[in-house]
């Protein structure tokens, strides 16, 4: 069985590709199917997470990109940044994963955190995108991380 173990850090051409929902991007370990319909075995460093665009190499050598596949979400969308804040701490009290974009934000589906959502005020539409949510405060990286033609402000911390 092909190997994949390796993240990369600099871009390549991607060879195949590796369609995965949130749940099974945050796994290390798993045996999955490449988009070519290969059997593979992922072997990543305890911890690791997944992102849409990330590269990894296979035992082979063959570079694959991750995608994020598009599953159901409930979408917030608001022109408050106030009720949007209030929609992420209703969620966040809860320890769901949350992808925030300006003037929505979206969770994997869930009619009970809908139903909360509703009767907090808030109008939700329930869509199949993909998933990126925020990181964590103490993630190494977030969503927007370099590599995967983000732009990123140089600055200086000193």
């Amino acid at each position: 069985m092909l190997v994949i173990s390796e993240r990369l850090q600099h871009p390549l051409p991607a060879a195949d590709r590796l369609v995965l929902p949130f749940e099974q991007r945050q796994k290390s370990r798993m045996r999955c199917r490449l988009g070519s319909g290969q059997e593979a075995g992922v072997i990543l460093d305890r911890g690791t997470m997944l992102r849409g665009g990330d590269l990894l190499r296979a035992s082979d050598g063959r570079v694959i990109e991750v995608v994020a596949a598009p599953e159901t979400v409930s979408v917030v969308t608001t022109n408050s940044p106030w009720q949007l804040a209030r929609a992420a701490y209703h969620l966040g009290n809860r320890h769901v994963a949350v992808q925030i974009g300006k003037g929505w934000l979206r969770y994997v589906h869930d009619h009970v955190l809908d139903d909360m959502l509703h009767g907090l005020g808030f109008e939700l539409d329930v869509e199949v995108l993909p998933f990126e949510p925020e990181g964590g405060a103490y993630s190494h990286y977030g969503p927007a991380h370099a590599g995967h033609g983000h732009e990123h402000e140089q600055h200086d911390h000193a």
